[in-house]
């Protein structure tokens, strides 16, 4: 068997075929290990253990080193909203529950060309960022789902394409049958995952709510439901019924492993109780916390309890290695400084939850989220040569303290390398975002968004005429 030692830095690696590949160490569960390598083949991880090993058992292919890089799990999005990305910047200042101001309205002067570009564009920047899975909470453009799963399978990522169930407003009929086909629509995809969603518990009637669980549960999928967010909900809440978002979901029976909560953000001890007794999981979202206005997650404290968790962005900004960073420094200025925790979970915590338990909140902890034989290859491969990681002493808070896209190399989902140095490998990512700018500027035009920030010219303009 040949040794070769493959340049990542000057081209990509051919992925027609099977790969062992030999890093100088991959990132497992317990770690990173050197002397560690991987077969990849048929879109899977077919074999993960000591490089001398697999070579032996494997004599047909040939060693690729990749001198320089870390084999590490893509992360995981546990919060995503695909087609809001040519508003992003609109956030900027906002108060709480800007989905009313903004994103509906935007969402609602989305085509069927502009919703699928948005996503794509929303999934090309987290495939820089080193997402190789997305959840997508649903969305209120009118298109047919199925141009966000195109987008999704188009761009290369691995995509939770939740349906949007809400009928408190309308009352009219049953939206359950088509969650139903929705859950079946997609069944053996590669990419695509079907999830059931409802934008607030009080968006859905109580019937709804229950008959969305049921069917996620039989299905092994989820109901990503934005929970316990805002203050204003949490009282709307508990003027209707008496019980917080989050126990109102319990007393109906809706609280169970199928719930992927979204941010959760202002939870009681009870809550937390409830969430661990029903196995029911979260997507702790510490950067729409800080651009949002929102509390923060008690994620430290959900580890502690074992509580089901992942990190998710929110749509705010695609880059695993700064949500890693965000979800530890949330914790500490919210909570670790108040009681002198100098740990706030340390590093591994948060990798962790960026990516297996990622996995495991948003139903696909069997499928993706760890280097392991028989998940899917979704890896990334990252520069380890920069200052910022060279000298190595805790790689694994390294990663979250000093690791940034800028060092991902390549990103691989389903065995296949779709980013290489920043760029799509099997499509144009630049005309991309110009197509994008177009539309995005005849959308946000076009849209009744309502602001309450102006933007920072005309913030700047009107305090310097006072």
């Amino acid at each position: 068997m040949n040794q070769l030692s493959h340049d990542l830095r000057r081209e990509p690696l051919r992925t027609s075929g099977p790969l062992l590949l030999v890093p100088d160490a991959v990132l497992l569960p317990e770690g990173p290990s050197g002397g560690t390598a991987v077969v990849v083949a048929d879109g899977a991880f077919r074999a993960v253990g000591p490089a001398e090993e697999l070579e032996r058992t494997h004599p047909r292919l040939d060693a690729l080193r990749l001198p320089g890089h870390l084999l590490m799990p893509g992360f995981v999005d546990a919060h995503h909203h695909l087609t809001q990305s040519f508003g992003s910047a609109l956030a900027y200042g906002e108060p709480s529950e800007i989905f009313r101001r903004v994103w509906v309205p935007l969402e609602g002067a989305l085509d069927e060309e502009s919703a699928y570009t948005a996503a794509k564009l929303a999934a090309l920047e987290a495939l820089r960022g080193g997402f190789t899975t997305v959840a997508d909470a649903g969305n209120r453009t009118g298109v047919d789902v199925d141009v966000v799963a195109s987008a999704a399978r188009d761009a290369g990522i691995r995509c939770v394409l939740g349906l949007v169930c809400d009928d408190a407003a309308t009352r009219e009929g049953s939206v359950l049958d088509e969650a139903g086909g929705h859950l079946a629509r997609y069944e053996g995809d590669p990419l695509v995952h079907a999830s059931l969603a409802v934008s607030l518990p009080e968006a859905a009637t109580e019937a709804t709510l229950r008959g969305t669980a049921r069917l996620a549960a039989e299905a092994g999928a989820t109901v990503q439901i934005h929970v316990n967010e805002h203050l204003a909900g949490v009282e709307r809440s508990l003027v209707r019924h008496g019980l917080r978002p989050l126990e109102h979901l319990h007393r109906i029976g809706a609280l169970g492993p199928q719930l992927l909560a979204a941010h959760a953000t202002l939870l009681t001890p009870r809550e937390l109780t409830l969430l661990a007794d029903t196995g029911a999981a979260v997507s702790y979202n510490p950067v729409a916390s800080a651009w949002k206005g929102n509390a923060v997650a008690p994620a430290t404290a959900m580890a502690e309890r074992g509580i089901r968790f992942g990190l998710g962005t929110d749509g705010t900004r695609g880059d695993g290695f700064r949500l890693a960073d965000a979800a530890e420094f949330a914790q500490r200025i919210a909570y670790g400084l108040a009681t002198g925790d100098s740990s706030c979970g340390a590093g591994w915590t948060w990798l962790e939850h960026a990516t297996r338990g990622g996995a495991d909140a948003v139903g696909l902890g069997a499928r993706t989220g760890t280097v392991a034989a028989g998940l899917a290859a979704d890896f990334l491969l990252v520069d380890v040569t920069n200052p910022e990681l060279a000298l190595s002493w805790d790689l694994q808070w390294e990663l979250v303290r000093r690791g940034n896209r800028d060092q991902i190399t390549a990103v691989f989902v389903a065995g296949r390398m779709r980013l290489w140095r920043g760029l799509p490998v099997e499509w144009d990512g630049p005309a991309l975002v110009r197509r994008a700018a177009e539309l995005a500027r005849a959308a946000v035009e076009g849209a009744p968004i309502t602001r309450v920030h102006p933007t920072s010219t005309a913030a700047r303009a009107r305090d310097t005429t006072r």
